[in-house]
């Protein structure tokens, strides 16, 4: 039995798939104020035009520069293992195969995308990014992106976020990036917030707000916004995630696997592992893919398919999703990056085609699956990756119950080792569970009343 399945550097993907070349129903485009849709001109004061097209892009594969790969190599290809030592714990005839995102030098799945976009920003001739964090996970992605392609980098880091994971502070500013905590009195957006409600734990969508805001104001043209999920270049990145475990799975001596799992916020490590998955479930295979979020922030899984901004400031244009409401700010959960308002557009698509089964666990069920893998693998994973180890869990013991010896697959994003303070206020029973009141899910919602209504599109295969 192999506990760790490697590829050598050669194996290592040299194109990124691109699920929107075989959705069988297209997403809907993203919109303009005036409610028609966007242009790739009227996104170029926020990314460059060689991402802007990877984001329209309906290209099945495209290519990854030399000089990506290279930089890649530093990590990449990730060991795909298998969770021998929880499998004997759950007596499950289940084998349970993970993804180790954790291997990066910043410890998680971002940077995939963070030097992929860097690379790119600096070919179009950007000098500056400008970037939003939650857990901290993203910003310091980007700033140890920044730091080996010569970029300046700024980091707006959801206010909770930075006060509980100072640790992530501290590494984006050795990669060189300056981050602060948002919402912050730089920007109006910020500004704006903390007027009216100065004692807020922050949010994505807020952070978000205050990253465009800096960067379409730069008067020198050299400042561009980047965003470590939710946009299809972003996920197109990740998918480098799932292409090599098909590889490793291959070895190991799997067909394919029953079961796909990952945490999903914006989307970005969910989609990595379940995209090219989704091409072979697409094309008949018989693969249940489960995005997980948490049950204080139930995008997925409770929140209406809508046209919605994604930030507070309404900056954005307007993408087709699920969303909680663009004013919707979570409580204020260890799992900083899976707070966020809004889904990718192409998950929520395959949400709406029936191709994903979303499901949503509280915090203290998350940190309990998390003790277990401790206690059994022996790492300690991130609050986000822990949803995605307690769904692996699960159906680990619905095999055992049911007697099926499935092959479940799992995205391990990240480790924690410095965010431990979430651990400590779980072990100490400083943690409760908290479940989005109706009332206060129609409250944020309510708005989306003024923006144009999305039409649930789907081919009825699934």
């Amino acid at each position: 039995m192999e506990h760790k399945i490697l590829l050598r550097e050669t194996d290592i993907p040299r194109q990124w798939y691109n699920l929107a070349a075989d959705l069988p129903t297209p997403m809907l485009p993203p919109l303009g104020p005036d409610g028609k849709p966007v242009t790739p001109d009227m996104l170029a004061p926020v990314f460059p035009m060689n991402l802007i097209e990877q984001e329209v892009s309906t290209e099945r594969w495209i290519d990854i520069p030399e000089e990506i790969l290279n930089i890649l190599y530093r990590w990449r290809p990730a060991p795909l293992r298998r969770a021998v030592y929880l499998e004997k714990y759950l007596k499950t005839p289940a084998r349970i195969y993970y993804k180790d995102e954790s291997t990066s030098p910043p410890g998680s799945h971002k940077p995939n995308t963070a030097v992929a976009q860097a690379w790119y920003n600096r070919e179009f001739g950007i000098k500056r990014l400008t970037t939003e964090t939650g857990a901290g996970q993203w910003g310091s992605a980007l700033s140890f992106a920044c730091a080996l392609l010569g970029l300046e980098c700024k980091v707006f880091m959801v206010r909770i976020s930075f006060d509980q994971k100072p640790f992530r502070k501290h590494m984006m500013a050795v990669w060189g990036a300056n981050c602060v905590a948002s919402p912050s009195t730089e920007t109006n957006a910020g500004r704006k917030v903390l007027e009216e409600i100065p004692d807020t734990p922050g949010s994505l969508g807020i952070a978000i707000s205050e990253a465009i805001e800096q960067a379409v104001t730069d008067s020198s043209g050299q400042t561009r916004y980047s965003l470590g999920s939710v946009l299809n270049h972003v996920l197109l990145h990740q998918t480098i995630i799932g292409l090599e475990a098909k590889k490793q799975l291959e070895m190991a001596g799997e067909k394919q696997p029953d079961i796909v799992i990952g945490c999903a916020g914006g989307g970005s490590n969910f989609a990595g592992l379940a995209f090219p998955f989704t091409a072979d479930k697409i094309n008949g295979a018989d693969i249940q893919i489960i995005p997980v979020e948490p049950a204080a922030c139930p995008t997925l899984t409770r929140a209406p398919v809508h046209y919605d901004f994604g930030d507070t400031a309404c900056t954005t244009p307007l993408m087709a999703m699920h969303t909680l409401g663009h004013a919707f700010i979570p409580p204020p959960i260890h799992a900083g990056g899976l707070r966020y308002h809004g889904m990718a557009p192409l998950i929520c698509q395959c949400v709406v085609e029936g191709l994903f089964e979303p499901r949503s666990y509280h915090q203290t069920t998350c940190y309990d699956s998390a003790l277990t893998w401790a206690k059994t693998e022996g790492a300690i994973c991130a609050p986000e990756t822990s949803h995605a180890v307690a769904a692996a869990i699960d159906e680990a013991i619905k095999a055992r119950e049911e007697g099926n010896d499935k092959v479940i697959l799992f995205n391990y994003s990240g480790h924690v080792l410095m965010d431990l303070t979430g651990y400590d206020d779980y072990l100490s029973g400083k943690l409760s569970d908290y479940d989005l009141p109706e009332e206060e899910l129609q409250k944020f919602t309510k708005d989306l009343e003024n923006l144009p209504p999305a039409e649930q599109r789907k081919s009825g295969r699934w």
